[in-house]
């Protein structure tokens, strides 16, 4: 058997490194929704009314050597709606708004991400709710990365937008007797990101307790 000449074996790992993609540079990060707000302010008569979606989920594939690179999606369950109102957030469940008992969940899962040296840019991506599916742009920010010790690590990101309710479908809506109407078409969107590497996965419970334990 003939032996591998040294500058031989060289090349082959060189070769090898060269068309392995550098997995070490992103890095999985979970939303964590108790320390995320997702957030709207729309127009009610001539007050922007603030609300929130109290249930989130996501996952950011965060690429620090190539931020374009990273990917974001985002589920909400709509019916965790929250307006302080509890006859509004009722309403707002129903037909009329989200139905949340045909649409359960809203959808975001980001296309394209562009930030500049300040950590700011813009982030495409399609947005689902009610069923119909549209293109939003975000303006983001990127806050902050750093490690939490054993925990991994720990970001920062914020998002603002503007979506028209009525893409939609979410027409309803109320005529004024002095003109105009009661809610804006225009819905501001308010984004607070905190997301951190996920736990490491729980050893499965033992399939039966020990033989002492039986009776």
């Amino acid at each position: 058997m003939k032996s591998i000449r040294p500058t031989t074996l060289l090349a082959v790992l060189a070769l090898f490194a060269a068309s392995t993609p550098a997995f070490a540079a992103v890095e999985m990060l979970n939303i964590d929704k108790s320390h995320t707000n997702v957030g709207f302010s729309v127009r009610h008569f001539f007050t922007p009314v603030k609300g929130e979606f109290k249930d989130v989920k996501g996952t950011i594939a965060y690429d620090k050597d190539n931020v374009s690179a990273s990917k974001v999606e985002v589920t909400i369950d709509a019916a965790s709606i929250n307006t302080n109102n509890e006859r509004r957030d009722t309403h707002l469940k129903t037909e009329d708004f989200f139905w949340v008992e045909k649409n359960p969940e809203i959808k975001f899962v980001s296309k394209t991400i562009s930030v500049g040296k300040d950590n700011k840019g813009t982030m495409t991506g399609d947005l689902t709710m009610r069923g119909v599916t549209k293109p939003v742009t975000l303006d983001i920010e990127v806050l902050g990365i750093m490690s939490a010790g054993k925990a991994g690590s720990v970001a920062g990101f914020t998002a603002r937008g503007k979506v028209n309710r009525k893409d939609y479908g979410i027409n309803w809506n109320r005529a004024l007797d002095n003109g105009g109407t009661m809610l804006a078409d225009d819905v501001e969107l308010i984004i607070d990101v905190e997301a951190k590497t996920p736990p490491p996965p729980q050893p499965a419970e033992a399939a039966a307790a020990p033989a002492g334990d039986k009776k």
